[in-house]
């Protein structure tokens, strides 16, 4: 049970920095913390520039998020566990979700109006710390249809875990993934700046990469083989390192 639960943390944990790396979260960055920070771009590039201001609109916004997140998994649990009588079904039809999800991503399956956007626009952020807390609540809220897929995927994943709090923390973890590139990128955006011209040709690949891992977990979970993988890995975990797990 342990070994299935650290495989659908790192799967969620991986998929939050494929939703990092999206063509509509990465290219945008700039924007976000300029709008939550209030400074300019050459304020936030420029040696010396306030990073502990910097750091703080930048938590906040991620603890933002990351409670609309968290509130989604625990949801997807709690309704998942309303049919614990057939939760091999659950799983089932959890895995082709999944399977739907990546054929989506890889742009073989097109679902009607899932290319509209939902976002919730602010032209003003509110003033203050407090502010910036609802912009992150704001995006989490509405952001699709890059999140769409991939955050689909791993809210039913947890709809298939055993406890509320099994899926709070895939999301958690999701959120994890999300929100430590972004840190990143906001206390070093000179530096992020080069980077995502560098980026930029792959987008079309990390899309492709987040459909065939969502592909790849809802097989598992289509043919029961979560199970039978984290037994695989399992025995191939030396035991000096299992006897301290």
């Amino acid at each position: 049970m342990l070994e299935t639960q650290a495989i659908g943390l790192a799967v969620a944990f991986t998929a939050g920095l494929l939703s990092f790396l999206s063509p509509c979260v990465l290219p945008l960055i700039p924007s976000y913390v300029t709008f939550i920070t209030g400074m300019t771009l050459d304020e936030l590039t420029t040696p010396g520039r306030d990073r502990r201001g910097v750091l703080v609109h930048g938590v906040l916004f991620v603890v933002g998020f990351t409670l609309v997140f968290v509130t989604l998994g625990a949801s997807a649990t709690f309704l998942g566990a309303l049919f614990g009588y057939a939760r091999r079904w659950v799983e089932r039809v959890g895995g082709v979700m999944l399977v739907l999800f990546g054929l989506y991503l890889l742009g073989i399956v097109r679902v009607p109006g899932a290319g509209r956007e939902w976002r919730v626009h602010l032209s003003d952020k509110p003033l203050g710390y407090l502010g910036t807390l609802l912009v992150g609540v704001t995006f989490g809220a509405g952001w699709t249809p890059c999140l769409g897929p991939v955050l689909g995927g791993i809210l039913t994943l947890a709809a298939t875990r055993g406890s509320v709090a099994d899926g709070v923390g895939l999301l958690f973890v999701y959120s994890a993934g999300l929100a430590i590139p972004f840190l990143g990128a906001a206390l070093l955006l000179d530096r992020f700046l080069g980077g995502v011209k560098r980026v930029g040709p792959w987008f079309p690949w990390i899309s492709r990469l987040s459909g065939a891992l969502l592909i790849a977990v809802g097989v598992l979970m289509i043919t029961g083989s979560f199970t039978l993988l984290s037994s695989v890995l399992d025995s191939w975990t030396p035991d000096f390192l299992r006897d301290r797990l």
